[in-house]
């Protein structure tokens, strides 16, 4: 893992090496605010969609999807938000992106508890949107949900690009792989990290706001 800095309220644990611009990484600090707690749930939508389970190839559309995704072969999804409710299933040689001319990005919202899970010999390349409401946030996890975890992964070639945002959920993110230009931004109840990724913290370019972290107070007498 590369990162400016590794900044935890509580404790950390690293099993592997990190390259950081800190000196060191810093535990114990103050909470930072969510930096998403006031970004609105996407409403519901009718009719319901599906994934057609037969097709090894097949481009999506947004809106509701009331049976969860089940992704198999080549998918692609249209530009726009994506409401699931039920589990997303990202399984082995899946290959994912943005349908052309993915003008403005996709949202991956996850309703109630549910959970995504990518298999880790699944290729997918997806970039949130760069303005309006969701600018920036690729998914986003109901904060109405309880603790669950959603677990990303993928080969060496995928690209998430944007923030992934499970405020109620532990987010495992393994694989050796990050968004463009290393514009991955992970905001969760817990996160477990593994795997050999690059994140940066500028990146405005893609829509993303920088996550500050909370101001430290100090007494001199």
């Amino acid at each position: 893992l590369k990162a400016d800095c590794l900044i935890t309220v509580g404790g950390m644990v690293l099993n592997n090496p990190v390259t950081t611009k800190c000196a060191s990484k810093i535990t114990q600090a103050l909470p930072a605010a969510d930096p998403f707690s006031s970004l609105p749930a996407p409403a519901v939508t009718n009719p319901c969609r599906n994934v057609n389970a037969s097709k090894t190839t097949q481009t999506l559309q947004p809106g509701t999807y009331c049976s969860g995704m089940n992704l198999n072969g080549n998918v692609a999804l249209s530009s726009g938000t994506y409401v699931v409710q039920g589990n997303l299933k990202i399984n082995a040689g899946a290959v994912i992106t943005c349908a052309a001319p993915c003008t403005n990005g996709v949202t991956i919202f996850m309703s109630g508890s549910n959970t995504v899970s990518m298999n880790g010999n699944a290729t997918v390349n997806l970039s949130a949107p760069t303005s309006g409401t969701y600018s920036g946030v690729l998914f986003y996890g109901d904060r109405t949900g309880v603790w669950a975890q959603s677990t990303f992964n993928g080969t060496a070639t995928s690209l998430l690009t944007g923030a992934i945002y499970f405020p109620k959920q532990q987010v495992n993110y393994l694989g050796n792989f990050s968004g463009k230009g290393g514009c991955t931004q992970v905001v969760a109840d817990t996160v477990q990290w593994s795997g050999n990724s690059t994140i940066n913290q500028d990146c405005t370019a893609y829509g993303m706001d920088g996550i500050t972290a909370a101001t430290s107070i100090v007494l001199v007498e």
